[in-house]
């Protein structure tokens, strides 16, 4: 078996005049990058590691905004055997005070040895640190070697062997998150064969287009990675861009013939309300054969919006996809066929919520629609359990367990996190979902399971009937458990955002919001709140953060007395 850096010095020989990697900025003409340019930028900060003495198997952390020195810094990293980790940039959303805190705490967990940033931004890492603690350089962009013809034999990481840490990947959400998820040489290629097989991934037809941040193993991996090693084009859009823009992904997959792209399931219904038809003049879609919806519970009404919205443009609607992908399997778990596009069926609400069970819909009661995540990858096995550690039959809902040959070497530095996470030999991936005909369909995670009068309710349910509500933005609702005294349970409470500003419409939703979700789950719901645009906390790959918009609520309800 070979190695990152192997495939590297292959492309520099073999390549050197493909387009690699397409950068595109607001305000500045794109960027194009060759693999001869990639890897004599790679070099330059392979040179600047070995430079300030960072040694073959030290982790070094990537704070850099979207652009060249992000992907040299990395690949840098790999040529010289250095493990990087790239962090989240600072955001008008994040609390300077909080990214800080978040930061000094995984440097205490992950113990890298250098942060690699920009000159803006060096005394805010530079802030981060502590007396004492790991990091023994920070290297500032305009301060690497120059640049040089790559001396390979000279180059630490050419002597990596695959089961070596080649990369660290942090999950999404803030930059606190204390479990890297280490992944070797081999789990990583093991990973992209069993996976760009799923995709029929072809190097001289397929162009990757993707506004994914790299710090999320989404955007790492299947953007960035992928592409880079399998000689596949990849165009990138700054992540700050697409929110601002979102119709530069369509205008970017019309330009440079994109085929393939990834994208969260809100980003759907991010694309498909806020994209203006006039910002799609001339824009050609047909040549997107794949759009995979990962990273989050799928929903068919989400692609069907999607559809909707852009099949008039050329969108062929059986290019919508899905994926169910973890950092801990490096990246894809499962994937649909893409001859077929993902499986979608009916069932009965009550047995599904209630009794965790999956049946054909009943006469005279609710029904819901769920959406598969395919079929696992080849070279990884898929289990649903019980409670008991049972294995579950078809159509009944229980945790995920997976094994493959692409998964964690551990969490990096903390061991007791990787025993508490695998079960002789499996992996327990803390979702819950169920098994039918072969697919995989994910229904939500367990950690965020509410109980309420002993009976589990599942969160993602309730804002899923929530989104139904008219008036209600659909994907902006997050219900989550508050521990009531009195009745020695949790009482539910949902957040909603809608459209109308004005008190008396908004109690007016807010009590269809109550109606509709008593009438259709097990609880009886009281606790509503309507809130305007932009009120719910999001993660920073757009999951919804179940835990900081229940400290939120508590703050302006603490507040308001």
């Amino acid at each position: 078996m070979t190695t990152l850096s192997n495939l590297l010095h292959r492309s520099f020989l073999e390549v050197p005049e493909k387009r690699s990697i397409v950068l595109q900025y607001s305000s500045q003409p794109d960027q194009e990058l060759t693999y001869r340019q990639l890897i004599l930028g790679a070099n330059q900060y392979a040179l600047t590691y070995a430079r300030e003495e960072i040694q073959p198997g030290e982790v070094v952390l990537l704070i850099l905004q979207h652009g060249q020195d992000l992907a040299f810094s990395f690949w840098g990293a790999v040529l010289h055997g250095a493990i990087p980790a790239i962090m989240p940039f600072l955001s008008e959303k994040l609390s300077p005070e909080r990214y800080r805190a978040d930061l000094a705490s995984l440097i205490s967990i992950t113990k890298p040895v250098a942060i690699i940033t920009s000159a803006e931004f060096e005394s805010e890492a530079r802030s981060a640190l502590v007396p004492g603690d790991s990091i023994r350089k920070v290297i500032v962009t305009n301060t690497i070697e120059p640049q040089s013809e790559p001396d390979f034999d000279s180059l630490q990481g050419m002597k990596a062997a695959p089961e070596d840490i080649v990369i660290l990947q942090h999950s999404s959400g803030t930059t606190g998150l204390q479990k890297g998820v280490a992944l070797s040489h081999k789990a990583v290629l093991n990973q992209l064969e069993a996976y760009s097989k799923a995709i029929q991934l072809d190097p001289e037809k397929d162009v990757i287009v993707s506004w994914l941040p790299l710090y999320h193993d989404m955007g790492l991996i299947s953007c960035f990675l992928m592409p880079v090693l399998l000689r596949v084009p990849v165009v990138e859009l700054s992540p700050f861009d697409w929110v601002r823009a979102p119709y530069k992904l369509m205008q970017s997959v019309s330009q440079y013939k994109g085929t393939l792209s990834w994208l969260p399931n809100f980003a759907y219904n991010f694309c498909a309300n806020k994209i203006r038809e006039r910002n799609l003049e001339g824009v050609d879609l047909s040549t997107w054969r794949a759009i995979i919806n990962c990273s989050e519970p799928v929903h068919a009404e989400s692609h069907r919006l999607f559809a909707e919205k852009f099949e008039k443009f050329g969108l062929n609607p059986l290019a919508l996809q899905t994926s169910y992908a973890m950092a801990e399997n490096v990246f894809g778990v499962t994937q649909s066929s893409l001859e077929a596009g993902p499986t979608v069926v009916e069932i009965d609400r009550e047995s599904f919520m209630m009794e965790r069970i999956v049946t054909p819909p009943v006469a005279g009661r609710s029904s819901m629609k769920v959406m598969s995540s395919g079929r696992p990858l080849d070279n990884t096995k898929i289990r649903v359990i019980n409670e008991n550690g049972e294995d579950n039959l078809d159509r009944m809902v229980g945790e995920i367990m997976l094994q493959s040959n692409c998964m964690l070497t551990g969490y990096y530095n903390r061991p007791d996190a990787t025993e508490l996470a695998m079960r002789d030999g499996w992996y327990m991936t803390g979702d819950y979902g169920f098994l039918a005909d072969g697919e995989l369909y994910v229904s939500g995670r367990k950690k965020d399971m509410i109980i309420v009068g002993g009976k589990n309710i599942y969160p993602q349910d309730l804002e899923a009937l929530t989104s139904e509500v008219p008036g209600v933005h659909p994907g902006r609702t997050v219900a989550f458990g508050m521990y009531d005294e009195e009745a020695g349970t949790e009482e539910v409470v949902i957040i909603a955002e809608v459209d109308s500003e004005e008190p008396s419409e908004q109690e007016v939703i807010a009590d269809a919001i109550r109606k509709h979700v008593t009438k259709s789950s097990a609880i009886a719901l009281r606790h509503v709140k309507v809130v305007g645009e932009k009120w719910i906390v999001k993660t920073s790959s757009g999951k919804t953060a179940r835990s900081a918009n229940k400290e939120k609520f508590l703050r302006e309800l603490g507040s308001e007395k």
